[in-house]
């Protein structure tokens, strides 16, 4: 889908668990995005009635506006705080950009689709099932699997390894990176532009 929208903000909604013992863990590498695109803006989250803190603005002059928000429930149960910003800001779920993280992806990969399934992530599970809707956009960011005989659920609640996070901070700036290009440019040229190796 390549529909640009000048008729409302971009709700942006990172993915991850609440609380500073969480911040670090790859699970919440969707947040850790969020704090980027903030930084960029010069954006400062606030609580927002939605259960959720939100940061509001345009992250250039003259750019789309971005409602960038991270729910304060636990990433299981992400749907109600998604459901509850959409109705706040009177937004289509096309409007909806998710950022992940997400095990089926190499670390430092980053793909990009609108609509579908879950994948058999939780967190999108439970946005799909509370807006009643898989049409959305989502960025996908590659946290790898487990080594060894890891569960996959410690894995995701563990902090980047030292050797992975000097590169993480270009992940998560790509990633912004492609949080914008979709909400000015499309999903297809994002697409383009992020799904081609390094």
């Amino acid at each position: 889908m390549d529909s640009r929208h000048d008729d409302g903000p971009w709700l942006v909604v990172g993915l991850g668990n609440p609380g500073p013992g969480y911040a670090a863990t790859r699970h919440n590498v969707g947040q850790m995005v969020l704090d980027e695109l903030a930084s960029r803006g010069r954006l400062t989250f606030k609580t927002h009635k939605t259960n959720a803190t939100v940061a509001e603005g345009r992250l250039a002059p003259g750019g789309p506006r971005f409602v960038l928000a991270k729910p304060n429930t636990y990433m299981n149960v992400s749907g109600g705080p998604v459901s509850q910003l959409l109705r706040f800001y009177s937004l289509d779920p096309s409007h909806l950009i998710v950022v992940q993280d997400e095990l089926d992806i190499p670390f430092d990969t980053l793909r990009l689709k609108h609509g579908g399934g879950h994948g058999g992530h939780n967190g999108v599970r439970d946005v799909i099932a509370a807006i009643g809707t898989g049409d959305f956009t989502r960025v996908r960011v590659g946290v790898g699997r487990p080594p060894g005989s890891q569960a996959a659920a410690d894995h995701v609640l563990k902090a980047f390894s030292a050797a992975e996070r000097t590169t993480l901070p270009i992940l998560v700036s790509d990633a912004a990176d492609a949080v914008e290009q979709i909400a000015t440019e499309g999903v297809t040229a994002a697409q383009n532009r992020f799904h081609t190796a390094r």
